[in-house]
């Protein structure tokens, strides 16, 4: 077989155009991925919309499961046939400053699956081998997918939270289903902050383990230690603030978020933080891949054929999907 499809986005506010083309061969370093499946993420959206830079035109998607079918000279440690997960961060320099300092996720000359390199919207994908992870055998090439930016983003915004024993997660959508569990398997106490009037969405927050779940216009039922914000609304962060306790924080945990409306002084003093996260790192995956496996994640997705990405991007964008939306390219 010499010839792949994909969803290509030719510039922004267009739909996803399906092409044929020959598949890549892998350069020195990389490897040839045929996918099995591909996490659609808010992300795409943003690519789609121009919020989120990208070198158009491209091929969307940063959530891919696939097996490994060439190996390029130089690579180790991965053979033809394995399965491999591919994230968002797709490339990095390892000579800027931050770099060599551990913070790869800020690296100067990074490139992203998805947005400045063809992601997996698309039955083959060329991928770094540095930036492919070993799965989980327990989890389906399904509900691996969304593990790997839904769940990477959600782990390390948790992360940041450090030991915050009450986590508010604003917008319950895919990273917030995935990292609730997780949070609830430590041992904390989780708070869901909807839409309001979303009563499925809080009913499925309940499911996953969340303590209270309600509209985020209400004010927070007891004080919290941390709030995560996956929802990309400048809004939310004065109310977050307004919820958490002194000395408390609030992660900004999407790569694109609406205007943060001003807000009087007082409700920052206290010692209360905001901060953002930002990609990911090599170690982000390695630690919560094999959290994601102990603490027994069900991740829940909800599947579409590769040349439906047009439709599973828009009940996305409308918050129909219940926990993550999965494109599944045609079996060979």
């Amino acid at each position: 077989m010499t010839q792949m499809t994909a969803m290509v986005l030719d510039a922004p506010g267009q739909k996803l155009r399906r092409v044929g083309r020959e598949i890549p061969v892998p350069g020195a370093g990389e490897v040839l991925v045929e996918v099995s499946a591909c996490g659609v993420c808010r992300t795409d959206l943003h690519v789609i919309d121009g919020e989120v830079h990208a070198h158009c035109p491209i091929v969307p998607g940063h959530e891919i499961v696939g097996r490994a079918r060439a190996i390029g000279d130089g690579v180790a440690g991965l053979v033809p046939g394995q399965r491999v997960g591919i994230p968002w961060l797709g490339h990095t320099c390892g000579d800027c400053g931050y770099c060599r300092a551990g913070q790869e996720n800020l690296c100067d000359r990074a490139e992203f699956t998805g947005a400045t390199r063809d992601g997996g919207f698309a039955t083959h994908v060329v991928a770094d081998a540095h930036y492919c992870f070993a799965l989980p055998a327990r989890f389906d090439d399904a509900e691996a997918a969304p593990l790997l930016c839904a769940g990477l983003i959600g782990w390390r915004a948790l992360r940041r939270a450090d030991d915050a024993r009450v986590i508010g997660l604003y917008g319950f959508g895919a990273a917030a289903h995935l990292i609730a569990q997780v949070a609830v398997w430590q041992g904390r106490r989780v708070l869901a902050f909807t839409r309001e009037g979303d009563e499925a969405g809080q009913a499925f927050a309940r499911s996953m383990g969340c303590a209270w779940a309600g509209s985020s216009v209400q004010p927070a039922p007891e004080p919290l230690d941390a709030a995560l914000i996956f929802a990309p609304v400048g809004e939310l962060v004065p109310t977050a603030l307004r919820s958490v306790r002194k000395g408390g924080l609030v992660v900004c945990a999407g790569i694109h978020m609406s205007d943060i409306p001003s807000f009087p002084y007082r409700e920052l003093w206290g010692e209360r933080e905001i901060c953002s996260i930002a990609n990911l790192t090599r170690d982000d995956g390695l630690s919560f891949l094999e959290v994601a496996d102990r603490a027994r994640l069900r991740p829940q997705v909800e599947t579409y054929p590769l040349a439906e990405a047009n439709l599973a991007l828009e009940r996305l964008r409308n918050g129909l999907v219940k926990g993550a939306a999965v494109l599944l390219p045609p079996t060979p």
